[in-house]
């Protein structure tokens, strides 16, 4: 079974920086589409960001420009980079993963069969 542990919330004010993680074990990143959700009390959860095999990255809209996604294929490690920090990205964020069959990764949470248990962003204004 896969698992996946996130790391890297926290609290932080606007303009802020955080970089989460997601460790993976018993599964190869690289061979995987791989992604980061988020969801906000009351809300569904929501596509963040995907990166695919051959590394290739898709952002939803709200965060392009501010959230860098990217992997570490040697420590099998996920990471995404979050900039310039909004009160509105203030969220649970969960690592998702699915083995890769080729082209983009979905932004579709039903797709991915993987989950972490997520780890919590809050931004202050």
């Amino acid at each position: 079974q896969v698992q996946l542990v996130e790391s890297g919330g926290g609290s932080v004010q606007a303009g802020g920086s955080l970089r989460l993680s997601c460790a993976v074990s018993r599964a190869t990143v690289s061979n995987y589409c791989m992604g980061w959700f988020r969801q906000a009390p009351g809300k569904e959860r929501e596509g963040v960001a995907t990166i695919n095999s051959d590394g290739i990255t898709n952002y939803a809209n709200s965060v392009k420009d501010r959230f860098t996604i990217s992997r570490d294929n040697a420590k099998n490690t996920l990471f995404l980079q979050m900039n310039s920090l909004k009160p509105e990205d203030t969220a649970m964020y969960y690592c998702a993963a699915d083995p890769w069959y080729g082209g983009s990764c979905s932004p579709a949470r039903y797709v991915y069969n993987y989950w972490g248990q997520g780890t919590q962003v809050t931004v202050s204004s």
